[in-house]
């Protein structure tokens, strides 16, 4: 009796086929997509996502904002094959979840927020192994590449505990790529690194994105946002409450801000300016809230002329994503 086991137990999972770029327009698409989390443990059931629509352009570097528990992690685990959805349809790259998976998430890459890296695997062992799990071929393996890509060519063969923090996030980015998905999901992908680094990324990512590559990018860095994506979709409470270009998206607040240095410093606020929500700010200056369409600044500056005020300079603020996000989500 021959106790070697089955040679099909021990084959090598066959490579995915080539993920070609189908003829549509969305890189990802949910329609009606629901999640209820179960009541366990004294906790009441949840409606994490609440029938969501949302459709991500191909080639985009889209953003997708929310507060802490709106729901944007179940969503990405959703995709990523971690969590069950309750109802409704998800597609990646023209791949249904539910009808072809296998295509699906060959199409996908996830950076997690997390450093789950495993500290005993070196960077090359650890992009080597991704690769072998999504069955690629060793000949058809870019590990090398990739770590070069993301400055860690140095790093390859040192064990991944001896990474920093930055360094490691720039590892599960490399992980991502091994099997080439033409959807990047990068979760909180700066979060926690340098100033130098976070800057490093973006121009990495701008990099994919001009390769054609689709970024979905969740973030708390409002300003990341604001730079990089091409639209922005906002969840609060497991709906979406915005998905439009990010320049459309800040057009919505045409309230702007004047500031207004006067000849001599201002010490009180001046009367017969409360529309205009006036704010005395510590170094004498004055900053004036208004809509070009309804108060122009050249009558702004009449009436403050009117007051006495004589103006030597002036400067506008423009409203930012920030500002919308605040207004979008305020309770």
């Amino acid at each position: 009796m021959s106790y070697l086991p089955d040679p099909e137990v021990l084959a090598v999972p066959q490579a995915p086929e080539p993920v070609k770029a189908p003829e549509i327009p969305n890189a990802i698409e949910a329609r009606a997509l629901r999640k209820v989390y179960r009541a366990s443990n004294g906790q009441p059931a949840k409606e994490a996502l609440k029938s969501i629509d949302l459709a991500i352009p191909k080639g985009s570097i889209f953003g997708l904002l929310g507060p802490n528990g709106a729901g944007k992690s179940t969503f990405i685990n959703i995709l990523a094959g971690l969590v069950m959805k309750t109802s409704g349809d998800v597609s990646i790259w023209g791949f249904d979840i539910d009808v072809n998976p296998r295509m699906a998430r060959a199409s996908i890459g996830i950076v997690p927020q997390e450093l789950t890296i495993d500290p005993f695997f070196t960077p090359f062992e650890a992009l080597e192994l991704q690769a072998g799990l999504y069955g690629v071929p060793k000949k058809e393996r870019r590990t090398m590449e990739i770590l070069d890509a993301m400055g860690l060519a140095d790093k390859a063969r040192a064990y991944a505990r001896t990474l920093s923090g930055g360094m490691r996030r720039r590892l599960l980015v490399a992980k991502a790529m091994v099997h080439n998905p033409p959807v990047i999901v990068l979760d909180e992908p700066t979060a926690g690194v340098d100033v130098e680094l976070r800057r490093q990324l973006w121009d990495y990512v701008k990099g994919l994105n001009d390769r054609g590559t689709t970024i979905v990018l969740t973030t708390h860095y409002l300003e990341e946002a604001q730079e990089l994506c091409d639209r922005i979709a906002i969840i609060n409470h497991g709906e979406v409450v915005t998905n439009e270009p990010t320049s459309q998206l800040l057009a919505r607040l045409s309230d702007k801000q004047l500031v207004i240095r006067a000849a001599r410093p201002i010490t009180s606020l001046p009367g017969g300016l409360d529309d205009l929500k006036p704010e005395l700010r510590r170094d004498g200056q004055l900053a004036l809230h208004y809509s070009p369409k309804d108060s122009p600044v050249p009558a702004v500056l009449a009436r403050l002329a009117a007051l006495g005020i004589e103006v030597v300079d002036l400067t506008t603020e423009e409203s930012t994503l920030e500002d919308v996000f605040l207004q979008l989500t305020a309770g």
